[in-house]
């Protein structure tokens, strides 16, 4: 969940000359790119562009005039210098007197002007850093730019602000023809120090790499101040609900998530992410947010992670979670028929839909829900929003808020040239969107399970009572796999209120669980006249009744959900084959089994899926076999603990040891789409040990 505010004043020049490069060209380009992604305010996530004219050798040794621009689907701030496109210069130009030219021309054309092989293609505004005749320019998307843009009046507002040293151009999607009317604005005026493009955004430009970032800064600044000064007292006609406190707004998204998850799965699942800070309340609680959300997109750039509006929920907290529930279900299936029919109004031949339903959900007292493929992608979703308010709430105070026309909208979120950008993202994996939560996954056979199904796309959830090794693998699944892809928490399994509480915390971060894997465990070995009471509970109350608790909570998320699932059970050579000195442990194991297969015909008709795999003596990385359980056994057999490894390898059909990886490997293979049709299974992983063969 996110409850930090965003920062809302006239934006700090952050240009710092011991930072920056001394040269004036890519490095520089560079630098300036990240200051301004730095800062959300003024640039989108993966929008706007920036560009310098620098001269370079070909390589024939020759002088080239080089256009550099940030390349298709970057984000400025995290743009390194492989991330710009480099065309020429002299090729370009003469574009500039052409009469029309169609997205398809332009593009192909530019590739064919390209300075280096093997950089990024260029954006679709290229021609409009061509076109102005300044070594540097910046095309920036300001909430406050933004905020007087999208208001019906627009161009005389940015005559108050600035006179004649800004320019307005009339909204029509980004090409040619806008790089064109561009171009012929400040080159017909060499006063002029900003084009204003309306609903869309703001180009700057500056003699040196500085210049350029200053001159953004302070447009912007003047915007800002005029902004600050028409501030309402009470933004969106103040408040139509109050926020609800803490505890019973998460008990709330508790219950709301799951089932939005659920109706808004397409092709495979959704990532959630819920925001709750400050200025999201004070607009989703307002009066005027039912009417204003629906008005349209804030930005173009919005569009393809947003949709054109967001889904308001007619609920109040009154009304309570039954009312909730209702709202979210009857919510978003109106929204994908209201959605099915504006892709059919505006369609062309050829065009396929997109899924249908919201990126955004609006939840009076509660907060914004976004989804997104997987975790970043709702964050993106998340972000985009949130600038969107923020020009909401400016244009509101100033003559109203106004929009992308339907037409408008669909013609920039089915461009091909927008499409382009999400098709150089991989394909899916086989678990993207897939949420999985991993009982006992510090260490051993949950950590590999845990990294495996990650490797796949999944999100993962680790649970395990050791809290800092759970920490700890979840910091490895980050920094491998992206941010939030992991996350981890504190879980006795035999405490019925933590489980409870661990898919709850799950739902909070991700919307849901696909997958469970019940992999937590405890090994204890004695003859069974010493076998004390106390042992056999513990064996007990870990090995079957914590299975039990994590299944149960599983099963009652995953209806609720609707969207069937996955549950594995990691049991053990011992469920099926007598282990001697080591009666608790195999009854609890032999009890795991039974409970899987019982569960699996329970979960059938919901779609829920549940299966074992058994291994037997992985000693590698194991928390268990690292404390006494290993000398335990190896005084069963006689034998010295370092030469236990050996001897399971030794009593193997295949002589081999396994590793946490190979079990990984086959709960990977059940939880995939290739094992979509098993259920009530049992694979063993043990290297071949006959009295566990199952059949």
């Amino acid at each position: 969940m996110t409850d930090t505010q965003p920062r809302i004043t006239v934006p700090k020049d952050r240009w710092n000359d011991a930072d920056a490069p001394n040269s004036d060209g890519l490095a520089s380009l560079t630098y300036r790119s990240n200051l301004l992604g730095s800062d959300r305010t003024l640039v989108n996530i993966y929008g706007g562009n920036t560009s310098t004219k620098s001269v370079e050798k070909d390589h024939l040794g020759r002088d080239v005039t080089v256009l550099w621009v940030k390349g298709s689907g970057s984000d400025i701030a995290t743009i390194t210098e492989k991330g710009f496109a480099g065309l020429k210069l002299d090729e370009v130009l003469p574009l500039f007197g052409r009469a029309e030219m169609t997205d398809e021309e332009m593009t192909a054309y530019l590739d064919r002007t390209a300075f280096e092989v093997g950089r990024p293609r260029q954006s679709i505004e290229t021609l409009l850093h061509a076109f102005v005749p300044a070594k540097h320019v910046d095309h920036t998307h300001p909430d406050a730019i933004i905020g007087i843009a999208c208001t019906p009046n627009g161009p005389e507002i940015m005559r108050e602000i600035y006179g004649e040293r800004a320019a307005w151009v009339d909204y029509i999607r980004p090409g040619f023809t806008l790089s064109q009317q561009i171009g012929a604005a400040v080159r017909g005026n060499p006063k002029l120090e900003a084009v204003v493009m309306g609903k869309h955004g703001l180009v700057t430009w500056g003699d040196t790499s500085k210049e350029s970032y200053e001159s953004t800064i302070k447009i912007i600044g003047e915007a800002q101040a005029y902004l600050d000064a028409h501030a309402e007292a009470q933004p969106f006609g103040g408040a139509k609900v109050e926020s609800v406190p803490e505890v019973e707004r998460d008990a709330l998204l508790t219950v709301v998530l799951p089932i939005l998850r659920g109706a808004m799965k397409g092709a495979r699942p959704v990532i959630l992410e819920v925001d709750t800070s400050p200025n999201i309340m004070e607009f989703v609680n307002s009066n005027a947010a039912a009417e204003l959300s629906q008005v349209g997109a804030a930005c173009p750039d919005h569009l393809v992670h947003t949709k054109r509006v967001p889904l308001y929920l007619d609920w109040t907290p009154q009304q309570g979670a039954q009312a909730l529930i209702q709202a979210a279900r009857d919510g978003v299936a109106r929204f994908k028929a209201e959605y099915a029919e504006y892709f059919d109004a505006n369609k062309s031949a050829g065009d396929m839909m997109s899924a249908p339903s919201p990126r955004v959900v609006l939840i009076p007292g509660l907060g914004m829900v976004t989804s997104g493929p997987d975790a970043q992608g709702a964050d993106v979703s998340r972000q985009l929003y949130t600038r969107a308010i923020q020009v909401m709430k400016s244009a509101s105070s100033l003559s109203g808020f106004v929009s992308l026309s339907a037409a408008e909208s669909y013609a920039i979120e089915y461009w091909p040239m927008e499409l382009y950008k999400l098709s150089l993202k991989p394909a899916p994996k086989a678990l993207e969107g897939h949420v999985a939560l991993v009982t006992g996954a510090a260490s051993g056979i949950g950590r590999a399970i845990a990294h495996r199904l990650a490797a796949d796309g999944a999100h993962i959830v680790i649970a395990d009572l050791n809290a800092d090794g759970g920490k700890t693998v979840a910091e490895e699944v980050n920094k491998q796999r992206g941010q939030r892809r992991a996350t981890s928490l504190s879980m006795n399994v035999t405490e019925e209120g933590q489980v409870i509480g661990a898919y709850h915390q799950a739902v909070l971060q991700y919307g849901g669980v696909d997958i469970a894997v019940n992999n937590a465990g405890i090994a204890s070995s004695a003859p069974i006249e010493e076998t004390s009471l106390e042992m056999w509970n513990h064996n007990q109350s870990i090995l079957s009744t914590g299975y039990f608790l994590v299944a149960r909570e599983a099963f009652k998320l995953m209806k609720a959900q609707g969207t069937g699932g996955s549950l594995i059970f990691i049991g053990s050579k011992n469920s099926v084959a007598a282990g001697k000195n080591a009666a608790a442990y195999s009854t609890a194991k032999a009890a795991e089994l039974h409970l899987a297969r019982c569960l699996a015909e329970e979960g059938g008709a919901a779609g829920i899926r549940v299966n074992s795999v058994l291994p037997d003596g992985i000693l590698a990385g194991s928390s268990i076999w690292d404390g006494k359980w290993r000398a335990e056994r190896a005084a069963t057999y006689g034998l010295e603990p370092d030469q236990l490894e050996e001897f399971y390898r030794n009593r193997t059909t295949l002589k081999v040891n396994v590793f946490p990886e190979d079990i990984a490997e086959a709960a990977y293979w059940l939880t995939s789409p290739a094992a979509a049709k098993t259920t009530g299974g049992v694979i063993t992983v043990d290297g071949g040990v006959p009295i566990a063969y199952v059949r």
